[in-house]
């Protein structure tokens, strides 16, 4: 058996998951899931990330990463391994891909086009999430809730005293 994956592997539940995804959870080696917003094309996921754009620790340079999709009320669907292929700015994946993406980019300044052209310049990774594997689905995936704490965050502010509009004396 070859190690290679077959380009058209695919199953029904991935099918369905990947078709109405808007954002999936991406873990690249065993580290924690990011959920980044993706946009379904042709049966995989293409995925932003970089400078002014979501953050993706290791997603960039990786050849696979973990997805987990999940449903309309929070609960998983389904979690499969994914072969991460990055399109690079100048060949036909690119001037395929990187426009239909950037017009499904919320509040972007400028146009497409000019999302696109910033992407090329300022080295933004356009990676593409295909099936790489056997889905883990149903009663397969783990009981316990996998919760885990908030991780830090630079955008994490401090909490404030309510504001009042005027001091109430007690007597």
């Amino acid at each position: 058996m070859s190690d290679e994956v077959d380009e058209r592997i695919t199953t029904p539940l991935v099918d369905e998951a990947v078709k109405k995804a808007a954002v999936c959870w991406v873990s690249v080696g065993g580290g924690p899931a990011y959920a980044l917003w993706c946009l379904p094309l042709d049966g995989a996921l293409l995925v932003v990330s970089g400078p002014g754009e979501q953050s993706a620790p290791g997603l960039a340079d990786a050849a696979t990463a973990e997805v987990t999709l999940r449903g309309d009320h929070g609960g998983r669907i389904v979690t499969w391994p994914a072969r991460v292929s990055r399109l690079r700015p100048g060949t036909e994946e690119w001037d395929t891909a990187a426009p239909l993406v950037a017009t499904k980019r919320l509040n972007a300044p400028g146009t497409a086009a000019d999302l696109v052209g910033r992407w090329a310049a300022e080295g933004c990774a356009v990676n593409r999430l295909a099936l790489g594997g056997t889905p883990v689905a149903g009663t397969d995936l783990p009981a316990e809730s996998l919760a885990e704490p908030p991780r830090a965050a630079p955008v994490v502010r401090a909490t404030r005293k309510p504001f009042r509009l005027h001091k109430v004396r007690r007597r």
